[in-house]
């Protein structure tokens, strides 16, 4: 069987002085290699792209995470809320998102990704997560590698996909979020929940096509953790065409 192709979703960055798309290779290579598949960059630049031509070529579609945040008036409120931002990603991914969902293909998400995800189902989030009593965010002033070093514990739904392909019942997984849900969008089932009810993880069907993001980072250490590389294990049964009930054997 051919090697199934996957879109995952580019940046706007600035590298030395121009404009470039970009995408962090620890996100690429995890989900290549747990997936067992071929990927493909889909570039933010929406005034160029057709949505739906993209997605016609490829088998599903992965949303990352990224340093910036979703632009709060695209889920009602009056401003832009902190950033930085990045609304070439944003319409990209709004479009992306519908685009997958008409042609049955499916969507994963991981950080921004699930956020996005969230907001496109008419969701809502919220942006006060570090300074709440259980912070989803490790100190402004610890190093890079030091930030997946903050952790807490899930819980996985009984039942759901996460708890039966991972086989238990809670998790520890990496904070690196300052945003996450506040309204669930419509259709989204929940898969993790963070002691303070925080949503984590959640699941969906699009007409068959299945819907998986969580709010962590399965990307980050991967090959030192089996539940990280289960997450792309699902990815690369999904692109196989399991549907969302089929994706734990």
């Amino acid at each position: 069987m051919t090697r199934p192709v996957f879109g995952i979703i580019a940046c706007n960055r600035t590298v030395g002085i121009e404009a470039a798309q970009a995408v962090m290779n620890r996100y690429v290579e995890a989900a290549m290699r747990y997936a067992d598949a071929d990927a493909v960059l889909i570039p933010s630049l929406p005034e160029l792209a057709d949505a739906a031509n993209i997605v016609a070529r490829l088998d599903g579609i992965l949303l990352t995470g990224s340093p910036s945040n979703v632009d709060a008036r695209l889920y009602g409120e009056e401003t832009a809320g902190d950033g930085p931002f990045d609304a070439a990603r944003d319409t990209t991914v709004t479009r992306l998102i519908a685009a997958t969902a008409a042609a049955r293909r499916p969507v994963f998400g991981v950080c921004r990704g699930f956020q996005e995800i969230n907001v496109a189902f008419g969701g809502t989030l919220r942006r006060d997560l570090a300074t709440t009593a259980l912070p989803h965010h490790a100190a402004d002033d610890v190093g890079f590698d030091a930030m997946f070093d903050h952790v807490h514990d899930v819980a996985l739904t009984p039942g759901g996909v996460l708890a039966r392909a991972i086989n238990a019942a809670t998790l520890s997984v990496n904070s690196v979020h300052y945003q996450g849900v506040d309204r669930l969008g419509t259709g989204l089932m929940v898969e993790a929940r963070a002691p303070d009810g925080q949503i984590e993880a959640v699941a969906a069907t699009l007409d068959g096509a299945p819907l998986l993001a969580v709010q962590w980072h399965p990307e980050w250490a991967t090959d030192d953790h089996a539940d990280r590389q289960t997450f792309f294990h699902l990815l690369g049964r999904a692109l196989r065409g399991a549907r969302l009930e089929e994706l734990v054997p």
